[in-house]
């Protein structure tokens, strides 16, 4: 996996630990079989005394806890490699979700989303922490151990030689099918996952339409599928491990039996010669079949990585910002030059927009549902980077200013606002960057917000808490607070979506009267869904399928644009219906 591969390349400080450390543990195992046979040899075939082989003992000690001492070495330098590497890949995937938020949350389930940046990020610690240290010390261990069994006896080591092949041939045929079944785990994982996060929090509309035995159901199968896909994996590594197990069985007993062999029948080798070797072949083999028990928890890590990468791959285009200042509560003046943007390739677009706002204007976008009015407003705010084409501020590219520099200078009022598990008091002060509210400053901004009488009726009043996405508050509540933060910041753009859709007459007065105010130092631009509260606009963008057909007043709209005209009409007529 070549993401993987390249987080392994950069830390190079920790691979030059792992190679030291697999040197030191094939000498120390090499010193440890030594001191062994030493110690048999000297006592039973020497008839030496308990305190002549004492040093071969010492060293036997000594070379045992160097070998723990070395294996919980490498062991930690594997998970210090691991921490690193699963920062890095949460910290691109934190990147990706807060420098596209919007894309983010229109693609995919919000639970699979979740499950990729803690289950999948989580999935790549054994790569780290497991395969590659192992496969570290099993490519340099096994080469000093058949060093020493060749320097003793060829024949043994021409033996390990021609079956230690069929390990990596083994590993390699069963690594096809590992990986894509490891895939199709982490596929499952992250479906169930998301289905059961996004199905708890739609848990009262399931309820209210009779519909959450069915989803008990969907959550048990898809449980099933996750627990068959995870027994597949694990059926492959059973088998794998058993034939790593007959392999090495079958190089030590033909090793054991050409020993043998030669030591009694032919008297070739002495016994030193032949013990020696025979506790060798164990640990060659030994670091092969640890590293075919890693090699499955890589696989999988594989597949938790593609999972990542295809993620981020939708991030490709992240947004840079620059370096510049913008000046401060001054409204700039606002040009989009040939702008386009889509979605993806067979998704909605916008196409070759051209438009100037300047200071101080009173703009609206317009146009049917679907016609690309809220994406182009996401795009000038810098939610958004278009796919080509411009948007300049103040004649200088958006993405050239610091993202607090630009975001500084707005206030975003969407129709759906929102609001933060806290006090009411805590959700209004979050348009503040700085500073403190005085409390005749405090009671003005209430009071402009239409928040007053509802304050004053809370036992609590502004300390009143709101549950998570403003539960206990109705709309045009929400709507009010998030009209506050705006006052509080003191903006000089307003983008507005216009939240005063489906409000009642009394919370619209509200808003508008507001942002009246708010529209004397400020710039505002507004998508307008009910085309009554904009026809005193200065400027009127008028958007059909992704293109910008027609600017101007709304006067000079209805004189030029029949599709504007009747859209007008239609909304007139049907007003005139319902009043």
């Amino acid at each position: 996996m070549k993401q993987l591969k390249e987080m392994v390349q950069k830390q190079k400080k920790s691979r030059h630990l792992l190679l030291f450390t697999s040197i030191a543990s094939g000498i120390v195992i090499v010193a440890q079989a030594y001191f062994i046979v030493s110690t048999v040899d000297a006592l039973f075939l020497q008839a030496a005394t308990l305190l002549e082989v004492i040093p071969f003992l010492l060293g036997l000690l000594l070379a045992f806890s160097a070998r723990a001492s070395l294996t919980y070495a490498t062991g930690r330098i594997g998970l210090h490699m691991a921490v690193v590497a699963k920062r890095e890949f949460r910290n691109n995937l934190l990147l990706y979700y807060r420098n596209y938020p919007l894309q983010a949350s229109r693609e995919g389930l919000a639970g699979k989303r979740v499950s990729v940046i803690l289950d999948c990020v989580d999935e790549i610690d054994p790569y780290f922490s497991t395969y590659y240290p192992q496969r570290i010390v099993t490519s340099i261990v096994p080469l000093i151990v058949l060093a020493t069994v060749f320097w003793y006896n060829w024949i043994s080591a021409t033996i390990l030689l021609v079956t230690a092949p069929f390990i990596p041939l083994l590993m390699i045929l069963i690594g096809r099918s590992s990986k894509k079944k490891a895939e199709e785990q982490m596929e499952k994982l992250t479906l169930f996952s998301g289905k059961f996060l996004d199905i708890l929090q739609g848990l009262v509309t399931l309820k209210f339409f009779g519909k959450a035995k069915e989803q008990h159901q969907e959550i048990y199968d898809s449980s099933i599928r996750y627990r068959e896909a995870t027994m597949e994996v694990l059926k492959i590594a059973f088998v794998s491990s058993l034939m790593l197990e007959f392999i090495s069985m079958l190089g030590i007993a033909l090793i054991a039996l050409e020993l043998g062999l030669r030591l009694v029948v032919f008297q070739q080798l002495t016994f030193f010669t032949a013990f020696f070797v025979l506790l060798l072949a164990p640990e060659f083999y030994a670091t092969f079949k640890e590293l075919g028990s890693a090699f499955h928890a890589g696989r999988g890590s594989m597949g938790a990585a593609e999972k990542i990468v295809d993620e981020l791959k939708q991030g490709s285009k992240v947004v840079e910002w620059g370096e510049l200042e913008l000046e401060s509560k001054i409204p700039p003046k606002i040009a989009l030059e040939d702008v386009s943007f889509r979605y993806s390739e067979t998704s909605f677009s916008l196409e070759g927009v051209h438009a100037t706002v300047e200071p101080f204007t009173n703009a609206a976008i317009v146009g049917k549902t679907g016609a690309g009015k809220t994406t182009l407003l996401h795009m000038l705010a810098g939610l958004f980077s278009p796919e080509s084409g411009k948007i300049l501020i103040n004649d200088r590219p958006l993405f050239a200013y610091k993202e607090e520099s630009w975001f500084d200078q707005f206030s975003y009022i969407s129709q759906q606002p929102f609001l933060f598990s806290g006090t009411i008091e805590e959700n209004i002060l979050i348009g503040m960057k700085q500073g403190q509210l005085s409390k005749d400053e405090w009671e003005s901004v209430i009071k402009k917000a239409g928040l007053k009488e509802l304050i004053e009726t809370l036992d609590d009043r502004e300390k009143t808490l709101v549950g998570e996405g403003g539960r206990g508050l109705s709309g045009g509540e929400k709507q009010r607070i998030a009209l506050a933060r705006a006052l509080v910041k003191k903006p000089s753009v307003i983008f507005f979506d216009e939240p005063t859709a489906g409000l009642d007459l009394r919370t619209e007065h509200v808003l508008q009267q507001s942002l009246e105010e708010l529209a004397k130092t400020a710039t505002v631009i507004t998508v307008a869904h009910r085309l009554h509260t904009i026809q005193h606009a200065d400027q009127l963008l008028f958007l059909e399928e992704g293109r910008l057909i027609a600017t101007g007043t709304h006067q000079k709209l209805l004189n030029s644009c029949a599709t504007y005209r009747n859209m007008f009409e239609i909304q007139r007529n049907g007003k005139e219906a319902t009043g």
